[in-house]
């Protein structure tokens, strides 16, 4: 979980200039659309729309821009037409890395892609090269804040939920995607605010120091900026005080 862990937080503080901001809502909106138009406009029908709207909701996306994302998505107004391309490469100090992207330019993609590994010391690698060293999982993260501990357990554990681990300022629900819908339910039922995604989890994680963590946070934050990647996820750890002084 470390590497997930670790970028999800920088991503979320990075996301609070207008730039970055900006470019995040324009993610979400393309996320909404693309999974309107493989399951259908019908929100409780379609499991992927669904979270697709609570993680947009969540970031204050506008409801109208989200009404008109799934309009799009399932053929009621023009829009660009995306295709879900994933890839795997390495990044500095052996980290593997899965980037998740909906493009409508396949050979653009690639291209920044590559370009990102290049500069940063790593390189893109074939089909399956690292996915297998990545599980997938639901992870729903709330805030310390909003809910005790005790309370999210619970109601995790009994909708079916495999753990809930303490991240510092955050907890975060694990569980696999087989269940995701029900623990969802169960967790909307707190009435409580939290994110809720399906993300690919690594199965052992690789200590980074040094150059090597500049590297590596480098080298995400340059895919994360792409227009056309939607996810980044790497199996990276490294302590506290490297995190900070490296990013």
């Amino acid at each position: 979980m470390a590497g997930h862990s670790k970028w999800s937080k920088i991503k979320r503080k990075k996301a609070v200039n207008d730039q970055k901001r900006g470019k995040l809502l324009t993610k979400l909106l393309r996320e909404v659309q693309v999974a309107a138009k493989m399951g259908g406009s019908n929100i409780e029908g379609n499991p992927r729309l669904k979270v697709a709207v609570q993680t947009a909701k969540s970031n204050s996306v506008p409801m109208d821009n989200i009404e008109r994302a799934i309009s799009r998505g399932a053929g009621d107004g023009e829009g660009v037409d995306y295709e879900e391309v994933t890839y795997e490469g390495y990044g500095p100090g052996g980290v593997a890395v899965l980037v998740k992207t909906l493009t409508d330019n396949r050979v653009r993609t690639v291209a920044e892609v590559r370009h990102a590994f290049n500069k940063c010391n790593g390189s893109l690698g074939s089909t399956n090269s690292v996915a297998y060293q990545f599980n997938e999982k639901g992870v729903f993260v709330f805030s310390k804040k909003d809910i005790s501990e005790e309370e999210l357990y619970e109601a995790a554990i009994e909708a079916g939920a495999e753990d809930v681990k303490d991240d510092e300022d955050s907890f975060e629900v694990l569980t696999d995607p087989s269940n995701f819908g029900s623990v969802r339910d169960a967790l909307e039922a707190l009435g409580k605010e939290f994110e809720g995604e399906l993300v690919p989890i690594p199965t052992m994680t690789v200590k980074v120091e040094g150059e090597d963590a500049e590297g590596v946070l480098k080298l995400l934050d340059m895919l994360d900026n792409l227009d056309d990647v939607q996810n980044v996820v790497a199996n990276f750890d490294m302590d506290s005080a490297e995190l900070d002084r490296a990013s």
